[in-house]
């Protein structure tokens, strides 16, 4: 299938490693242009040379520099963008979901709400105006099924699932989707090291997701793709599960 991706400008944050990584690699197989995003000089470097895409620094508590980053976005790619992925990686677990303070709640709000509403203000006017967009947010499937040690991580991707279902409804006759995908055992870096090892990981999936393992990086990434494509047109506004069946509610 072709998914009309050729030529298309895409930013992917957070994207030196895991989920996004993965995303923007299934993008930049598909033809399209890409940027990525990560606090870290060296770790975006390299992800970008293997990608075949722009690595650029930034951190997403910094909400001030998203217009440099998207002017920076442009100057790259050529023009402005068409597919604005938005990847944040998770803030503290806890056993006690009590315990966090006021900093790390205003953290986590700032990294998982703000930022990727910050990006989705400034590219989604140009999105409207071009009559083509896809914004994509990556978010997790504890937004349906709550994980008692993901306080932080539960309450604001919900936060940002909503808003991105509220938008979705606002500019759909624009030709702009506004989509999320819920990961759920995907085997990632921070997976395995809230798990203890690789190990520990495919023993849990074996146990309790139905497709009895783990998921792949690129089966999220796949899936990813086609909600940024032409061919996706009609879908808007949806919270897609990549779970293995995992999740239990309809």
């Amino acid at each position: 299938m072709d998914l009309g991706l050729d030529g298309r400008r895409a930013l992917v944050t957070g994207a030196s490693s895991g989920i996004a990584k993965g995303i923007a690699l299934a993008l930049a197989a598909e033809g399209a242009r890409v940027a990525i995003t990560s606090r870290s000089r060296e770790r975006i470097d390299a992800a970008a040379a293997e990608i075949g895409a722009t690595g650029l620094v930034w951190d997403s508590d910094d909400l001030d520099a998203v217009p440099d980053l998207l002017a920076a976005v442009q100057a790259a790619l050529g023009g402005p963008l068409d597919v604005l992925v938005s990847s944040t990686g998770g803030p503290p677990a806890g056993g006690d979901p009590l315990a966090f303070t006021r900093e790390q709640w205003e953290a986590a709000h700032r990294s998982l709400v703000l930022a990727p509403m910050a990006l989705v203000t400034a590219v989604s006017p140009g999105m409207r105006e071009r009559r083509w967009g896809r914004i994509l947010n990556v978010a997790s499937t504890s937004v349906r099924e709550p994980l008692s040690h993901l306080m932080l991580s539960n309450a604001e991707r919900s936060a940002t699932l909503a808003a991105f279902k509220t938008l979705s409804r606002e500019i759909a006759a624009d030709g702009v989707t506004v989509n999320s995908v819920l990961p759920g055992r995907i085997m990632t870096e921070r997976l395995v090291s809230m798990s203890g090892s690789e190990e520990a990981v495919r023993a849990a999936a074996e146990r309790q997701v139905p497709a009895r393992r783990v998921g792949r990086v690129d089966e999220i990434a796949q899936v990813a793709a086609f909600l940024c494509s032409e061919q996706a047109a009609y879908v808007t506004g949806v919270a897609l599960p990549v779970d293995g069946g995992l999740l239990h509610g309809i």
